[in-house]
């Protein structure tokens, strides 16, 4: 079968015929649908994300497909039952094995390239703002990164949780796609001084940052006393210093979110938010935004156009 892989430390991802993969005990494979790319997929190519496997390994995230085969252990009523799953790497190809306690069944209304787009980006930006920031209806909301992968549904969750929603992004074009997703003000990354439209909205109850750098900065000063701080990554390339002395004077909190992280640890809280998150999809209320959707062979151009933010929403990679 035809994967994405990378051979080799140092070596760039290409397509490559490997083994057809069998299921171990626990696990099951899946004819793969569809597989969202993700800024981590960049950074497992310079080997620089903290689960990082060792090479040669597929990429991929997050995907969707059919289950195909059910290995030991594994419930033989799953078998043709379309999921998805974060399987952390291997979601780049034809077929992948994944822990089947990790796979979701879709709803019926929701297409492959729908729920290869949903699992991370929705499931980070509501827990979030629900489980970490507990975010208010009424509160003033500023995303950075606001046309990105997460942070349009960051957009969308908080308006869906009853925020005044702040978008910040680089240019007209991305703007316009977070005023679609329901964004009520909108700052222009490139030329808008971040700091002087929120205090002038009135400050800031919370900030969903997965820009860093100079963002997080201007953001961290427009904050009102016991704002929460929500650190989702660092597109900017800029890991930013937080100012102690600050978050003390002003009572402010920063939280930090690895959404894959949860599996580890207390996976009923995933558990919990892609129930609301999928019940919200089939009331019609998320519209996942889908701005390229690339053959298999075509992966690596997927990538740069995360790279080079060329994207909006999401970018997916189907294998037929």
């Amino acid at each position: 079968m035809r994967a994405f892989q990378i051979p080799s430390a140092g070596t760039p991802p290409a397509v490559q015929a490997v083994p057809y993969p069998e299921p171990g005990p626990g696990e099951l494979r899946l004819k793969i649908g569809a597989c969202g790319l993700n800024f981590a997929d960049l950074l497992m190519v310079k080997g620089e994300y903290q689960d990082t496997p060792e090479p040669p390994f597929t990429l991929g995230l997050e995907v969707a497909g059919t289950v195909e085969t059910c290995g030991a252990g594994v419930e033989s009523s799953l078998q043709g039952r379309r999921v998805a799953v974060f399987g952390g790497q291997g979601g780049l190809a034809e077929y992948g094995c994944f822990p089947a306690e990790r796979c979701v069944p879709l709803p019926d209304s929701m297409p492959f390239t729908d729920a290869a787009a949903f699992q991370v980006a929705y499931g980070t930006s509501h827990v979030a703002l629900d489980h970490k920031a507990r975010l208010q209806p009424g509160e003033t909301l500023l995303v950075l990164g606001a046309a990105g992968g997460v942070g349009l549904t960051a957009v969308e969750i908080g308006k869906r949780m009853g925020a005044t929603v702040i978008a910040c992004a680089r240019g007209r074009d991305k703007l316009a796609v977070a005023e679609a997703a329901g964004a009520d003000h909108l700052i222009d990354a490139e030329t808008g001084d971040i700091r002087e439209v929120c205090k002038g909205l009135g400050g800031l109850d919370v900030v969903y940052d997965p820009v860093g750098g100079d963002q997080f900065k201007a953001a961290f000063r427009a904050c009102k006393p016991e704002a929460r701080i929500l650190v989702i990554g660092f597109a900017s390339g800029e890991v930013p210093q937080i100012p102690a002395n600050h978050l003390l004077v002003k009572n402010i909190s920063v939280h930090g979110l690895y959404w894959g992280g949860y599996l580890k640890f207390n996976p009923q809280v995933l558990s919990d938010s892609l129930a609301t998150l999928f019940g919200w999809y089939e009331d019609g209320f998320l519209k996942p935004h889908v701005s390229h959707v690339l053959p298999l062979e075509r992966a690596a151009e997927g990538l740069d156009l995360l790279r080079r933010r060329k994207s909006t929403g999401k970018v997916v990679i189907t294998p037929e």
